[in-house]
């Protein structure tokens, strides 16, 4: 006897199918749209094609803020998931200790993302902040306005200084994951502090090492307002990343076309960037 399905829960999911619908198709839509057609004014749109695509991937301007993009990305991946493993490897694992490190690992990803990039204004000022004055004081020629190198030092600082926390969440997690009898047995045999952490612990914070390293390129790749709020994209254009390029188009060029072609390869370099990310480390963890 053939067994009937009961295909009502369906129904369920309907408000979250029409939420989607408004909240991330309908806009998708319409960036597209934008992307294909110019326009004058007054909603009167004409058919462009692929001009605004070709546009911009004939533009230096574009592929040096890629340029940017990817090396923050990539210094912001070699900083924060190292030290994240270090500090989850040191954090207490019974006692008093774990809920006050966990508040304290918490609490930089509960400030909101411009009060992040304020507050880094402020400390980095040599005249009233305290990062600013302590190095001015020391005889370091410190000032991210002006030198781009600075401006670049205090954008990964304060980067670190907000995710990283992110990183030892994710990592304590999966240490405290691990039963006692594994390291019990590499008692038993010895085992070195650098053996217990190859050969127990990481391989055991793999899984939670790759959501890790997925979310930070993705937030770092995709990064604006912290950057935007501390330097507007400079000194010059120095630390002017994708994202702070895309609104300068957008908004202060108002540039519709242009920009929503940007928007739609931004989009597609995100998605590809992290398919392969997450096929290489899936496949690295498969191949153990």
């Amino acid at each position: 006897m053939e067994k009937a399905w009961n295909n009502r829960a369906w129904f369920m999911v309907l408000p979250m199918l029409v939420l989607v619908a408004f909240s991330a198709v309908i806009p998708l839509m319409t960036v597209v749209n934008y992307s294909v057609q110019d326009t004058f004014g007054n909603n009167v749109f004409f058919w462009a094609g692929t001009t605004w695509f070709e546009e911009i991937l004939h533009s230096s301007r574009f592929w040096e803020a890629m340029g940017r993009n990817l090396v923050f990305s990539a210094i912001i991946l070699l900083i924060e998931v190292p030290l994240g493993i270090f500090i989850a490897l040191n954090m207490p694992k019974k006692g008093w200790g774990v809920p006050v490190c966990l508040v304290l690992m918490a609490l930089p990803l509960l400030i909101p993302w411009n009060v992040v990039g304020t507050i880094w204004q402020v400390f980095g000022r040599i005249d009233i902040g305290l990062l600013g004055y302590a190095l001015h004081q020391l005889g370091i020629d410190y000032n991210y306005v002006q030198d781009p190198f600075d401006a670049w030092v205090t954008v990964i600082l304060m980067d670190v200084w907000h995710w990283t926390s992110l990183v030892v969440l994710l990592c304590y997690a999966g240490l405290v994951s691990i039963p006692d009898a594994y390291y019990q047995a590499a008692k038993i045999d010895g085992a070195s502090r650098w053996a217990i952490f190859r050969y127990i612990q990481l391989p055991k914070m793999n899984r939670v090492l790759l959501i890790a390293v997925l979310l930070r390129f993705m937030d770092s790749f995709m990064i604006y307002t912290e950057p935007f709020v501390v330097t507007g994209g400079g000194p010059g254009n120095s630390t002017t990343f994708l994202s702070i390029d895309l609104v300068k188009i957008a908004i202060g060029q108002f540039d519709l076309g242009p920009a929503a072609a940007m928007s739609i390869i931004y989009f597609l370099i995100i998605l590809l960037l992290s398919w392969v990310f997450y096929t290489v480390m899936t496949s690295v963890d498969a191949g153990k």
